[in-house]
């Protein structure tokens, strides 16, 4: 006996316990993470190269990985991203709740109820209710809205970070042509945070509108993001 279980169209499944079970159930997750981590290394080799031939080409002398990771630099580039991310996924969540597409696997029905529609407060509740449904009252209303709060305070914080960062490279490259350098609030008057900033932000709007409609007519078998393969193009919703 492998002690694996079988899903209904026959597949070998994940092991019934254990650690190999835990890895099926959170392998999403996990490989995003790990993805992530690995470009992020990638990003602080080439971004560290870059900044010291920099620093050689105008005749100063490198700076150790440490505090090219503490630099200006590094911080603006990586918040720069950052800040777009999570103001594509809050703005995202919240305008799925109100907003639709026909036939968009992204959307939801027209004109039908669904289940993130209910109220909780009128939700048969168990022992695994989550706990704020279960105390009710502000503490509920802010987890019935946690997931776009959770988004759009990362989006704020990293939108501060692009600030501080971008105002300490700005300012170090003006130091090097002798001129006077910027404070964060000065730098989110300047031309160049909101070209960083709009640069980032129009590519992944782009990047939703193209699955919203582009999932229309296209589709990927098993995936949670497509409609069924045999499902009609009017059909909305997964």
């Amino acid at each position: 006996m492998t002690g694996e279980a079988t899903t209904s169209d026959g597949r070998a499944g994940a092991s019934s316990g254990g650690f190999g079970r835990w890895l099926h159930e959170h392998a999403l997750f996990l490989l995003c993470m790990a993805i992530f981590l690995l470009c992020l290394a990638g990003m602080a080799a080439s971004g560290f190269q870059v900044a010291n031939d920099e620093r050689l080409d105008h005749g100063a002398d490198p700076m150790p990985l440490f505090e090219y990771l503490r630099s200006g630099q590094f911080i603006e580039a990586t918040f720069e991203n950052w800040e777009s991310e999570f103001l594509q996924m809050g703005a995202y969540v919240v305008l799925t709740v109100f907003l639709f597409q026909k036939g968009s696997s992204e959307s939801k029905p027209i004109g039908e109820k669904t289940p993130q529609d209910e109220d909780p407060r009128t939700a048969k509740q168990g022992p695994d209710t989550p706990w704020p449904v279960r105390r009710g009252g502000f503490v509920l209303v802010l987890y019935e809205n946690s997931l776009a709060i959770f988004f759009f305070v990362l989006f704020g914080l990293s939108f501060w970070l692009h600030a501080v960062g971008g105002a300490e490279a700005y300012s170090e490259e003006q130091t090097l042509h002798g001129l006077p350098g910027l404070s964060p609030w000065e730098y989110l008057g300047t031309a160049q945070f909101w070209f960083e900033s709009m640069q980032n932000w129009q590519s992944e709007f782009l990047a939703v509108a193209a699955i919203v409609g582009a999932s229309v007519y296209l589709r990927q078998r098993g995936s949670p993001e497509s409609k069924p393969v045999a499902t009609p193009h009017h059909e909305t919703g997964a």
